[in-house]
């Protein structure tokens, strides 16, 4: 993935603040681009930011022009904007989504169902005005997101590990996972946006190993170099204290443990083939 000097300029990054959208950042400038960053809360250096929010009412005024749009914001923001950004100069899109368009919608959790869709009607409303007014378009749809202290995921078990040194699992948690380092979709990012293969087409990104979920805390523990001390739970046992746990951990629900049996995988295939994906193994490092 090394075609970053072919992107068409202007490059404006929606959501330059998020957790792909600082790596993404951070590529872009080291390959000799300006890239202009929008975000609600700038953090100011070198790059140039735009204070807006996508939500805002004066974001007609605020909006650059701009050939290629890498948009890191929640996708359901993005159809209303798309008419000022393509009055702008749009010519390319690399939106992000989420695989959780598919492993929740038949979540237990109506709040998880609703993001389900909610992602699933922003993609068809960004391919139905791209195709519509001659954008090019592609979709990633990236599994377990981590960065090391940063996100929600992978972190937030590095936090637990910190807190309680054991690990409760629901099960024996064999629930195959694949995840995938923010870095890595950055870089994924800009080698879509240059392949003329990727145009108009959406891509499952994973990492570059499938691992039960225990594993994957194992590694955890590994990463924090912290030996394995992992408790395995009664599914209903497991529950109950997280239910239990809710107050102190908010946005837990009793889908969580029942996914830890459930493999979330995906085929990446198509995108090793039309621009180069190669994400590393998960060896985190905390």
């Amino acid at each position: 993935m090394s075609a970053e000097n072919t992107l068409k300029t202007p490059i404006l990054v929606l959501g330059a603040t998020s957790l792909i959208g600082t790596f993404l950042m951070d590529r872009l400038q080291a390959a000799g681009h300006e890239p202009m960053g929008l975000s609600r809360r700038p953090p100011g250096g070198d790059a140039c930011w735009i204070d807006a929010d996508l939500k805002g009412d004066d974001l007609a005024e605020q909006l650059p022009g701009a050939a290629t749009v890498f948009s890191l914001s929640p996708i359901w923001l993005l159809p209303a904007v798309l008419p000022l950004l393509k009055a702008r100069g749009m010519k390319r899109l690399v939106a992000f989504s989420s695989t959780s368009r598919f492993t929740k919608q038949d979540s237990p959790e109506a709040s998880e169902r609703a993001v389900a869709k909610a992602l699933a009607d922003a993609e068809d409303a960004v391919e139905a005005f791209c195709s519509q007014h001659g954008v090019a378009w592609t979709i990633l749809r990236p599994t377990l997101i981590y960065a090391e202290g940063r996100d929600g995921n992978v972190s937030r078990l590095a936090g637990l590990i910190r807190r309680f040194k054991v690990l409760p699992l629901s099960g024996a948690g064999e629930g195959l996972r694949q995840p995938v380092h923010a870095d890595d979709l950055a870089a994924g990012a800009i080698a879509a946006a240059t392949a003329p293969a990727a145009f108009d087409r959406a891509y499952a990104l994973v990492g570059g190993e499938t691992l039960p979920y225990r594993e994957m805390a194992r590694r955890v523990f590994e990463g924090l170099g912290r030996r394995p001390a992992i408790l395995v739970l009664p599914p209903w046992l497991f529950s109950l204290l997280l239910t239990l746990a809710r107050p102190f951990f908010p946005g837990a629900t009793a889908a969580m443990g029942a996914r830890m049996s459930q493999d979330l995988t995906f085929d990446a295939g198509d995108a090793v083939r039309d621009f180069g994906w190669s994400p590393r193994d998960f060896r985190p490092r905390f």
